[in-house]
Parts: structure tokens; C-alpha cells; sequence
């Protein structure tokens, strides 16, 4: 049983269980809460900064806002049970893209070139004012855009946020602006802000958002634009998955941006999702955490005594040569945001199936997951999610982006449906009992 008040924590997070009772999940709940590691410290604005980010880890400029980032955690507080906060976050979002719809307008109207993607809509801005970021970045990610339509059409037909006139007419500039750039061939930057290429990852994003907003928008007119749009996104699909993207140089078969489409965008059959799952199990999981993607230099070993701190975080996506020289096979970074969203996977698969071997795996992940969570000050005041461990002098740290509030969103998803499952068996288990 957890004893939040007596916990031992000198040789690191140690509740793991191969299976919790809901009382275990309780307390282990309290414990997060009172540790901090579930504090998601929001802007006035009601955004959230990538980060919340320690003096040494402000060079990062992670204090900025990202719009993908800030829906992920917007949906992982609605997915379990604070919708308000979503709703706020979601709200400056939309406004946000109000004051700056002419970078839609101009791109739709064909009055500036989406091949610059300075020109796109800006993805990574200033949270507190709501002003873009002066500085040059990978801002072609039809991901971040994708989410940002798919998050409000889903808290606008669940009730949780009313979307008036003002707010369609907004959202409606989303699809007229994926059909300009052809989204299902449009070669963005995605999920890691990288060379730009034909990623299924982004594809399904879109596709998954112009099908919730199509719900939206049920009897008007735009639902025939918003078919059209999504035929060739689903062709796409079938044809690219289970693979990342499939052109060349750029081929990849494994990435984690992958598993988002399982969950929680819902938009892969389940052949590919078995698929998905086995290359993330079988070519990206590492000892602690999983790999972007095999040769990813980001954070790659010794990151911190290669590159300088000016340089670390920059916009890479026109040249990545001078980056990826630094990365050797079998040393990428292992991140933090994958394990929690296969918990989430295989806890949904349980609920879904009741088979036991999916709830081992959920757990599995969900053990992998706590055993992420960092204690630096050692005495068990907190547990912080970081953004990945990193290989320092052949030893696996956590980079200076620690806790990274996506992170702690997935932790919190992850917990959340573990407390579900857990508490299904457990009924289970009553009635088996019950004469």
C-alpha cells in the first residue's frame, strides 16, 4: 500500500506494481498532486509555456507558447474532468489565431508563398501577449493547426465550450487553408519541427480534425468542401501508413508522432495501430524511454558539451547536416511523452477488449512511466516530468527542459484511465465473489 507520508524515495520513484488496486492509484494520486508533479502553472492568458523551467533552463526560451503542446495539455485536463481549463486555454488559442488570421487570408488568396514558412501561421508565439515570436522558425506544421480545429470542434460538440458565428467563421479559414496548400502533399515540418517532408503524422491530424469539425458543421454547405478534403488526407493514410513518410532520403518507418493518431485522435484502423505499437516496441523503446526516431540528434549523447547553449534549441529544419553529424546509432534521446500515451493506448484496448494481456501492458507502460519522474531534491518534495534523458559522459540524465508540461499532461492521461481500468477490475472481481 502507498503511504504518501512515509514514502522512501532514495532509490527513486518506488510504486511500481504489476497491478494497482484502486486504493493504490488513490494515494498515488495525492502523493503527484501534494509533490507538484501534475502543477501545470498557466500564463494569465490561460495558456501554458512549454515549460516550467528552472534558471538553468532558460536558455531554452521553452517559456514561449506552443500551440501544439498547449492542446495536449488543454485536452488532457478535459479528458479527465476540468474542462474549463481546457475551454480557457483553447479560447486564447482562437484568439490568438483572430489577430493574426491574415497569415490564413493571404495564404488561401494566394498572396504569399507557403514554401516560406515564416509566411504560414505562427505555431510558437508569446503567451502572455498573444504577439508572434520576431525569430525565425519551422512554422510549416500542419499538426499544430490540425489540433487546434480538432480540440475545439470536440469541446464544442461535447458542451464543454460554445462555439459562436465569430468562431466558425474563424475555423472555417482552417480547411480553406489545407486546401491551398494541399495538406495530403504539403511537406511541413510536424510534430519535431524538422526538415520539411511528406509526414503521414501531420496527414492525420488534419484528416482527424476536418472529420470532427465535418460533425460541427452537419448542415451547411462547407461539409461538402470538408469531404472533399478529407477523401484525399484518407488516401494518404492508407497508403503511407504504417509508415511516417515513404519519399526517398526521407523515408522513415518508426516515429512516436505516430501513436497521437491512435491516441487521441482516434484516426487509424486497427491494423495499423498493431502496427504502430510494434515498431514503437520493437525499434524505438529504450531502457528508460522511447525515441523520436532512430538517428534523431536532438539531445543526442553529450548534446550539452557538443552544442553551445545559443544553439541548442534553434530552428534546424533548412539544414539539419551540422546537428546530425553529432549523432552516433543506438544514442538518441529517449523521451518522456511516449510511455504514458501507450498506457493510455492499452488501457483504452482493455477497456475495449478484456484482455488481460493489453492490462499487463498498460501497466508495463505505466511503470515506465513513473519511473521517468526525477527527484532532484531528494527529498521527496517532488517528482518532475522531464522532456527526455539524455546520454552525459555514457550516463542517462534528464536534459535542462525538466518538467515539460506535455509531459505531465500524458502522466496525468495515463493515471487517469490506469484509475478506470484498475477500477473495472476490481468490480469484476466483486461480482465474481458476490454469491
Amino acid at each position: 500500500m502507498i503511504n504518501p507520508d512515509t514514502a522512501d524515495v532514495a532509490g527513486g520513484f518506488p510504486f511500481h506494481r504489476a497491478s494497482y488496486s484502486p486504493d493504490d492509484l488513490v494515494q498515488l494520486r495525492a502523493l503527484l498532486d501534494r509533490s507538484g508533479t501534475f502543477h501545470f502553472p498557466a500564463l494569465p492568458t490561460g495558456l501554458f509555456p512549454a515549460a516550467h523551467l528552472s534558471a538553468a533552463g532558460q536558455y531554452t526560451r521553452y517559456d514561449h507558447v506552443w500551440v501544439r503542446d498547449n492542446i495536449h495539455v488543454a485536452h488532457a485536463h478535459f479528458a479527465t474532468g476540468d474542462a474549463a481549463v481546457a475551454s480557457r486555454t483553447l479560447r486564447a488559442i482562437l484568439t490568438y489565431f483572430a489577430r493574426h488570421r491574415h497569415r490564413f487570408e493571404a495564404i488561401i488568396e494566394g498572396r504569399t508563398d507557403p514554401a516560406m514558412p515564416m509566411n504560414r501561421p505562427h505555431i510558437r508565439f508569446d503567451g502572455r501577449n498573444l504577439c508572434e515570436v520576431d525569430e525565425d522558425w519551422a512554422h510549416a506544421q500542419n499538426d499544430a493547426l490540425g489540433y487546434v480545429l480538432w480540440l475545439a470542434s470536440r469541446l464544442h460538440l461535447s458542451g464543454a465550450m460554445h462555439l459562436d458565428a465569430d468562431d466558425i467563421a474563424l475555423l472555417s479559414l482552417f480547411p480553406a487553408y489545407f486546401r491551398a496548400i494541399r495538406y495530403w502533399e504539403d511537406r511541413d515540418s510536424g510534430h519535431w519541427e524538422e526538415k520539411r517532408k511528406v509526414e503521414v503524422s501531420s496527414i492525420g491530424v488534419v484528416v482527424a480534425a476536418l472529420e470532427a469539425f465535418r460533425e460541427v458543421l452537419p448542415a451547411l454547405a462547407d461539409g461538402l468542401l470538408l469531404e472533399s478534403l478529407i477523401a484525399p488526407g484518407r488516401e494518404a493514410l492508407h497508403r503511407i501508413l504504417p509508415n511516417e513518410c515513404i519519399d526517398g532520403e526521407d523515408a522513415r518507418t518508426a516515429d512516436g508522432a505516430l501513436l497521437f493518431l491512435i491516441y487521441p485522435l482516434d484516426v487509424v484502423g486497427a491494423r495499423h495501430r498493431e502496427q504502430i505499437l510494434a515498431n514503437v516496441e520493437t525499434v524505438l523503446k529504450g531502457e528508460i524511454g522511447i525515441r523520436r526516431y532512430l538517428g534523431d540528434s536532438f539531445w543526442c549523447a553529450d548534446y550539452d558539451l557538443l552544442v553551445a547553449e545559443n544553439k541548442r534549441t534553434v530552428n534546424v529544419s533548412d539544414d539539419m547536416s551540422a546537428r546530425d553529424a553529432l549523432a552516433k546509432p543506438g544514442q538518441e534521446a529517449q523521451w518522456c511523452i511516449f510511455d504514458p500515451i501507450m498506457s493510455v493506448i492499452y488501457g483504452h484496448m482493455f477497456l475495449a477488449s478484456g484482455e488481460q494481456t493489453d492490462f499487463a501492458m498498460q501497466a508495463h507502460y505505466f511503470n515506465r512511466s513513473l519511473a521517468q519522474l526525477t527527484n532532484p531534491e531528494g527529498d521527496g518534495s517532488s517528482w518532475l516530468c522531464p522532456e527526455l534523458y539524455y546520454l552525459r559522459r555514457g550516463h542517462r540524465v534528464p536534459n535542462d527542459v525538466t518538467p515539460l508540461l506535455w509531459t505531465a499532461a500524458n502522466l496525468k492521461l495515463a493515471l487517469h484511465t490506469m484509475m478506470q481500468t484498475t477500477n473495472r477490475q476490481a468490480a469484476a472481481a466483486e461480482r465474481q465473489t458476490t454469491p
